[in-house]
């Protein structure tokens, strides 16, 4: 399970965004998950506000970046500079002639790197397997009028945008811990299914499987069936 902040925690992960820290600064500082950081914010700040803040702190990154990198071309110019300088002013210090200069015909030869390079593509790090998930005892989920369940596919979910393109196309279903979260992400035409019993999901694993389904996704948590 992952770790659950105090109210004091949650209102200084607002101040710090809202002063310029990163998201994965907030998460390294209090030792919790991206995702952790993101669910709160989203939660005291709205979603409007969550991401007008979060396009205004990109901007400001961005801008700083820039700033570097402008900041390092002019120290590479002036140390070019310096070096030229150098090699200009050895040059007319030394009295080189033709008599004095001895051509080779030696040379080196380097051998060639042994070493095989990893190209395989990015390999899906961020979710763990069903077996070793600890559920809570009760979980929630968002169903049609139908008890149909709503699937959705992962790139659907901004937080887990930062996974491989393949993976991003995989299809889910969500559930939430938390009954007002879940009441929270239902709409009109939707209901909260009261899920007592969390061992149906290992159960149903196989029919999942074939329907196509291959994670669950909750506000921590991202499990592979």
């Amino acid at each position: 399970m992952a770790k659950r902040l105090t109210e004091k925690q949650k209102e200084e992960i607002v101040q710090g965004f809202k002063s310029g820290k990163t998201i994965d600064s907030l998460s390294e500082m209090y030792n919790c998950t991206t995702t952790t950081v993101i669910r709160n914010l989203k939660k005291s700040l709205g979603d409007s506000k969550y991401k007008e803040s979060l396009n205004i702190s990109k901007s400001l990154e961005q801008k700083s970046r820039k700033n570097v990198n402008n900041d390092l071309l002019k120290i590479k110019f002036d140390n070019e500079d310096l070096i030229n300088d150098s090699i200009n002013s050895r040059v007319l210090n030394e009295n080189i002639t033709s008599a004095n200069f001895t051509p080779t015909d030696s040379f080196f030869e380097i051998a060639p790197i042994d070493y095989e390079v990893d190209d395989s593509s990015r390999k899906e790090l961020s979710s763990i397997s069903l077996s070793q998930v600890d559920f809570p005892k009760v979980v929630y989920m968002v169903v049609d009028k139908k008890i149909e369940l709503e699937i959705k596919l992962l790139k659907d979910f901004p937080e887990w945008e930062f996974l491989p393109h393949e993976d991003l196309n995989r299809k889910t279903i969500e559930i939430f811990f938390d009954l007002n979260l879940a009441k929270r992400s239902c709409d009109k035409e939707q209901k909260v299914l009261k899920v007592p019993n969390t061992d149906v999901f290992r159960i149903a694993a196989p029919v999942l499987l074939e329907k196509g389904i291959s994670r669950i996704v909750c506000a921590e948590l991202l499990i592979a069936l």
